[in-house]
C-alpha cells in the first residue's frame, strides 16, 4: 500500500486546525484581559500623583496637554503638563469634568460629528480628524483660528466656531450650523481636549508633522 503523504492525511489537517484555534482562543482571552487595563480611564488622584495613564480622567481638562516625540517609541505622545485655566477654571472636580465630558460625547453623538469627521478612527473623511483637534495650533494663540474669532483662549475661540461655523470660513467644506448651544459646545471642547490627551500611539500618523503641533507650540 502505498504511503500516503501527511499533506493529503485529513487527520492531519483536523489536528492542526483544534490546535490553531485553541492557540488563538488562549491569545484573544490573554489580549483581552491586558488591553482593559489599558483602556480603563484613570482619576483625578492619578493625574495628582503624576501617574501616566493612556486614557486619563476627566480632570485632566484643568491641565496643559502638549504633544512630544518620544524617542524610544519614536512617535509623539500626549504630555499632560501644569495646570491651567479651562474656561477660566483650573479646579475642575471630577465629577464636574466627567458631566461636561458625557455632554460632549452625547453632543457630537447627537450632532452626528462622525458623518464628516473622524474621531479615534471612526468616522469620515470629508472634514478634519478630531482625534488631536486640541493640540492643532491653527486654535493656538498665534493661530489664525483663534485670531478669527476674536477670543483670547482656545477653548472659548473652538466653542465660539461650534455655536457659528457660517460666520468664520475655513475652506471650501465650510461646516454647516448645527444648532450647538453655548453649553454644548463647552462640553463638545472638554470632550476634544480629553481626546486629545489619550495616548493613541501616534495616531493620526500625519498630525506631528504639523507645524507648531509638537511641543504645543
Amino acid at each position: 500500500m502505498a504511503k500516503r503523504s501527511v499533506w493529503s492525511d485529513n487527520r492531519f489537517w483536523q489536528r492542526s486546525a483544534a490546535w490553531v484555534t485553541g492557540f488563538a482562543s488562549i491569545l484573544l482571552i490573554w489580549l483581552t484581559f491586558d488591553t482593559i487595563p489599558q483602556i480603563t480611564m484613570g482619576t483625578d488622584a492619578d493625574l495628582k500623583g503624576g501617574v501616566t495613564k493612556r486614557v486619563p480622567g476627566p480632570t485632566v481638562i484643568n491641565y496643559k496637554i502638549t504633544y512630544e516625540m518620544d524617542a524610544k517609541r519614536m512617535h509623539e505622545i500626549p504630555v499632560i503638563g501644569d495646570k491651567e485655566l479651562f474656561f477660566g477654571r483650573d479646579d475642575w472636580s471630577e465629577e464636574e469634568a466627567g458631566a461636561l465630558l458625557h455632554l460632549g460625547k452625547l453632543g457630537s453623538q447627537a450632532k452626528n460629528c462622525m458623518d464628516c469627521h473622524t474621531l479615534l478612527g471612526n468616522g469620515a473623511y470629508y472634514a478634519p480628524d478630531l482625534t488631536k483637534a486640541w493640540l492643532d495650533p491653527a486654535w493656538g494663540p498665534e493661530g489664525s483660528m483663534q485670531a478669527m474669532t476674536g477670543k483670547s483662549t482656545k477653548e472659548e475661540a473652538m466653542a465660539e466656531f461650534l455655536q457659528h461655523p457660517s460666520t468664520y470660513p475655513t475652506h471650501a467644506r465650510m461646516m454647516p450650523d448645527l444648532g450647538i448651544t453655548a453649553e454644548e459646545a463647552k462640553g463638545l471642547v472638554a470632550f476634544l481636549k480629553h481626546m486629545s490627551s489619550i495616548d493613541t500611539n501616534g495616531f493620526p500618523r500625519n498630525f506631528g508633522r504639523m507645524q507648531g503641533a509638537v511641543n504645543g507650540k
